[in-house]
């Protein structure tokens, strides 16, 4: 596979101070205007230094940093490097015992930092921890989950989950069915917020970067799992994060080209994903995913409805997306070309 794990070698700064924040930026010039004025607030009396890592935005985004918030360590890339790939640059730079990543669209309630080094700074088993995401309206979003895997798969795919949430067997994969108030030890947590220790980054590596965007944050979780590390949720550590009241599921995107796009560098990732951790297994969650798939196909051509004629094409376009995505990554052997 090409894009392997990223070392920490070529020079790290050495540790002085407790947090190194990395914001990824690209094309969110007015969000991460109110990131960094929260963060800076949230970071008061913490010994702290913030990285934003732009990855080639054409909205200012980069200038407005430049200007506005002059401590702010800005790093401009020519291209899009992805999430993952974005910010590795920042963490071969950072000094701090921890990287604190943080989206452009997650905004810290107040605290939030501290808990989440005191957590850390407990329990030196943990490796990296999540916080207790939630929307505007206070609404929970899912902040600790179990890997990917042909069963999680097909009780998402197929809308099992959904329909029995608070089952904690249907409800597996998003941990739907678990107290949101209560930490637990989970396998995995969303990439909007993560504390991580850098002396496990040191161990096992950086983000792989043939993950141009999605399961970047899953891959190191398994592989500090497998290095003998914990993963954490922390239910007092809350993050408003706005972007998870837009996301839309598999089973109701509708395939706008920015949709499809996304659709595709999900694909392209979950093939990557299960070829490199579950080798031949990646053939069965492509099929799996394509006669999904390919059931909404066939039950909505048979409803012979304008809505239900639009949903059919849109399978078949994901089928189509799908296939392509599996030839682009020879299978999930190879990462393509990025910027995707």
């Amino acid at each position: 596979m090409t894009g392997g794990h990223k070392t920490m070698t070529g020079g790290p700064s050495p540790v002085t101070v407790d947090v190194s924040v990395v914001i990824v930026s690209f094309n969110t010039c007015d969000l991460l205007a109110q990131c960094l004025r929260t963060l800076i607030k949230e970071l008061e009396g913490i010994s702290a230094e913030i990285f934003v890592v732009d990855n080639a935005s054409s909205d200012g985004s980069p200038d407005m940093v430049e200007a506005q918030f002059p401590s702010v360590r800005l790093i401009r890339s020519s291209i899009n490097r992805g999430f993952g790939a974005a910010n590795n640059v920042a963490l071969r730079l950072a000094a701090g015992r921890y990287a604190i990543l943080l989206n452009t669209d997650a905004f810290p309630e107040p605290n939030a930092f501290r808990r989440a080094i005191g957590h850390m700074d407990a329990d030196p088993g943990v490796a990296l921890g999540g916080a207790r995401l939630i929307g505007r309206d206070g609404s929970w979003q899912p902040s600790g989950r179990l890997f990917p895997s042909l069963l999680n798969d097909f009780l998402t795919l197929s809308g099992l989950s959904a329909r029995f949430p608070y089952s904690s067997f249907f409800g597996r994969a998003d941990r739907t069915w678990a107290d949101v108030n209560r930490s637990a030890e989970v396998d995995w947590v969303p990439g909007a917020f993560s504390i991580v220790r850098r002396s496990a980054l040191e161990r096992v590596g950086l983000f792989d970067e043939a993950f141009f965007f999605y399961y970047e944050e899953v891959d190191l979780c398994v592989r500090l799992k497998k290095a003998g590390y914990k993963i954490w949720y922390y239910a007092d550590v809350v993050v408003v994060h706005l972007g998870g009241e837009s996301s839309k599921k598999v089973t109701s995107q509708q395939f706008s080209e920015s949709g499809a796009q996304l659709a595709a560098w999900r694909m392209r990732s979950a093939f990557i994903y299960y070829r490199k951790h579950h080798g031949v297994l990646a053939r069965a969650a492509k099929e799996l995913e394509r006669l999904w798939y390919f059931g909404r196909v066939l039950k909505n051509r048979l409803r012979h409805t304008k809505p239900a004629g639009t949903k059919a094409n849109e399978s078949a376009r994901a089928i189509r997306l799908l296939e392509k995505a599996w030839l682009e990554t020879s299978g999930g052997v190879v990462s393509p070309e990025r910027p995707w």
